[in-house]
């Protein structure tokens, strides 16, 4: 869930001028450093105004003297660079992300409701592919550590101080936890079987700290345990970042980097085979499998693509990240590995489909199957090719809109599922009603997610900047993830 620095309707929408290219030149041709001068497209420095929040590709005309090409438009996306002029670090945008967001948000709808409905054991493969879409999950935290930690080492790259621990806080606090309580309360009031709770009750669900003070969620909220795992990322980011960055304005170093996303992995792992067992036989309520312990390896995928994404746009792409970047400019392989993943993932090395728990070495295999698939699924957005037809599509206003309000799909779809099912007729794991399932759940979570996204998300975001005197001149990133 990672903040627009702009938001959808503002000027600074429009992004940069267009950059036009003289004509008559020949292919290759390196012509004098482009000079900024103070005009409509840049600041009483020369600098250029970073406004964008979507990267628009603009078509520049091809020359018409000799050498001039095939005279075929190219198009060019005009997102800002990692570096910016001067030296300033301007975070480029992922607008191909923005969708992927959508995905995510539609995979975990998919799966609540096949659930609800007991598609899982009646289609066979099918049923166990519904079941692990929950992977939803896993792309939503591969691209919260990719987008928020891109932010950190751009700027430790372009050797500037990190943002100020208390304004990330606060951005992240009004990104979440506004939509957030406004689904709390639809769900703790409308939902019949929250009827019984208790003060105590609505304070750990207005805390989110279900997944520490109990072992049962709330109805309606049972898909919140995902929402504080993140929290707890957020809170850990800013010690990460700064481990893998250092304090002496030094460029930070691949193996620093790499050092740390390799100790949260081992973390995860340890956690998983040796610890969570012995701390859950140890506490008396709590979930410690949904611990942020138990999801460090999707996050730190997300770490290591961010910094192989800032070496590439840096001309410091070794193999490896040359290869993740011909892999990203691939779409079509990029989401057949992932379907691919996925189906592994439905067999039974990734651990029983229903509410059985897995063992540790079937849970372990989920986790890298999940982070592979987000990783994948990341890169394809992250190395995409600019002019490419997946550009193109996944850059649609409509897509990158669904994107947008994926957050509030997320924490609505479950209160309207539990609506849904009230008001039909429809039976609980009879196996024959998902698709109208799904479609109703869907139908009516949209509409109650734009109200939610206009009334409630954007007017929140637009306090981030509350008691500043000026607007910072590094922007975030455009995209972000609801988990």
């Amino acid at each position: 869930m990672v903040d627009r620095d702009r938001l959808p309707g503002e000027r600074g929408r429009r992004g940069h001028r267009d950059v036009r290219r003289h004509g008559g030149r020949g292919p290759g041709h390196r012509g004098p450093a482009p000079v900024h001068r103070a005009g409509r497209g840049t600041d009483r420095r020369g600098r250029p105004r970073h406004r964008g929040l979507r990267p628009r590709l603009v078509r520049r005309q091809g020359g018409s003297g000799k050498g001039a090409g095939v005279g075929r438009d190219e198009l060019v996306r005009t997102a800002p660079s990692v570096s910016g002029v001067g030296g300033r670090a301007f975070t480029p945008v992922f607008a191909v992300l923005d969708p992927l967001r959508a995905v995510g948000a539609l995979a975990v709808v998919v799966t609540h409701a096949t659930f609800w409905t007991g598609d899982y054991v009646r289609h066979g493969v099918l049923g166990s592919v519904l079941a692990r879409l929950d992977v939803g999950v896993a792309i939503f935290f591969v691209l919260s550590g990719f987008l928020l930690s891109h932010h950190y080492l751009s700027r430790a790259w372009n050797r500037e101080p990190a943002e100020p621990t208390g304004r990330y806080f606060w951005k992240r606090f009004l990104r979440i936890y506004p939509a957030y309580v406004v689904a709390v309360l639809l769900a703790m009031v409308f939902i019949e079987d929250n009827s019984d709770a208790t003060f105590t009750d609505w304070a750990t669900v207005l805390l989110m700290g279900d997944i520490y003070a109990t072992d049962t969620y709330r109805p309606g909220l049972t898909q919140m345990w995902s929402l504080a795992t993140e929290v707890s990322f957020y809170l850990a980011l800013p010690v990460l970042m700064l481990l893998a960055t250092g304090r002496s304005g030094a460029r930070p170093r691949t193996r620093r980097v790499l050092s740390v996303v390799g100790a949260m992995c081992a973390v995860n792992v340890l956690w998983t085979l040796a610890l969570q067992q012995r701390v859950q036989d140890g506490l008396a309520t709590g979930v410690p499998g949904n611990w942020l312990p138990s999801y460090l390896l999707w996050f730190g995928a997300g770490i290591a693509l961010a910094w192989a994404h800032l070496l590439h746009q840096n001309g410091r792409a070794g193999a490896v990240t040359q290869a993740l970047a011909s892999l990203g400019r691939s779409p079509g392989v990029c989401w057949t590995l992932a379907l691919g993943l996925l189906v592994v993932a439905a067999t039974p090395l990734g651990g029983p489909t229903m509410l059985a728990p897995p063992t540790e070495a079937e849970a372990l295999t989920k986790q890298v199957l999940y982070a592979a698939i987000g990783a994948v699924l990341v890169t394809s957005g992250a190395f995409n090719a600019p002019d490419s037809r997946y550009t193109h599509l996944m850059s649609r206003p409509l897509l990158r809109h669904l994107g947008h309000i994926s957050y509030s799909v997320f924490c609505l779809h479950l209160v309207v599922l539990h609506f849904v099912m009230w008001v039909t007729p429809y039976e609980l794991f009879v196996g024959t009603n998902g698709p109208q399932v799904v479609g109703l759940t869907l139908l009516i979570t949209l509409p109650l997610a734009e109200l939610l996204y206009r009334f409630v998300e954007l007017p929140a975001m637009r306090l981030r900047s509350l008691g500043r005197a000026a607007e910072d001149t590094t922007r975030t990133i455009a995209s972000s993830t609801a988990s």
